[in-house]
């Protein structure tokens, strides 16, 4: 964990600006915005925080990719969620867990934090409207955790498999002529360890879909098309 430099500071500014989670601020109030914002570098599998520490802040992903951990049920770590740049989501803090959530550094990660009551000092409000915001991503990222994992749903492998790789396109996707590019390059293990399921299954999925045209390869990156999958579910639901 290392502080920024300030020229890097000055290049986060405006990756401040694309964040949609901060679209409510105007350019000087991003300018305020950055100039408050406490930012920390991490590297590749380092900790950002743990499930057991309370905070009083907004923690913001300014650059790079974080991931969810957790432990299953056969104490190994694996990973539940990539998050892209824009909110980091709070992790449940139960007075008994064996589940030991982390947030880490998926690869050499930005982090800005900042005290809620600070975004008085930023815009009108902002305390609250900031606090909404960041609670609404909380509950958009562990509704996709439920929807992914849960047997309550009663969701198939296929159908977990099609949403998870909707979900990345909504969080790393590109527009293409082809469909929908995945600018990271997830493996199938990845994939796999989301939804629960072995690699080799998750592989024949995969390769399902490719078939049905519902995504395809460009060297090691998926092309998506978000349209026709989306389809695919409503017509299996």
């Amino acid at each position: 964990m290392n502080h920024v430099p300030k020229t890097q500071i000055e290049t986060d500014f405006l990756k401040l600006g694309r964040l949609k989670i901060f679209s409510w601020l105007n350019p000087v109030e991003l300018g305020l915005l950055g100039n408050a914002l406490a930012t920390l570098n991490y590297r590749r599998h380092e900790v950002i925080f743990r499930e057991s520490e309370v905070s009083n802040s907004a923690r913001v992903l300014v650059g790079g990719i974080a991931r969810i951990t957790c432990l299953n049920a056969s104490n190994e770590r694996i990973t539940v969620a990539f998050i892209a740049p824009g909110p980091l989501p709070t992790l449940p803090s139960l007075p008994v867990t064996r589940f030991d959530f982390r947030c880490e550094a998926f690869n050499a990660c930005r982090v800005g934090t900042l005290e809620w009551k600070r975004f008085d000092s930023i815009a009108v409000n902002g305390r609250e409207v900031a606090f909404k915001k960041f609670h609404q991503n909380d509950l958009n990222y562990w509704y996709r955790f439920v929807r992914r994992t849960s047997s309550v749903l009663n969701l198939d492998l296929h159908d977990r498999v099609a949403i998870t790789m909707l979900d990345l396109c909504d969080d790393f996707g590109i527009e293409d002529a082809c469909g929908t590019l995945l600018t990271v390059s997830f493996s199938h293990k990845d994939i796999a360890s989301i939804v629960g399921a072995s690699r080799p299954r998750v592989t024949e999925h995969l390769g399902r879909m490719e078939r049905d045209k519902l995504l395809m390869r460009q060297g090691r990156q998926f092309i998506v098309s978000t349209g026709k999958l989306s389809s695919s579910l409503m017509q299996a639901a």
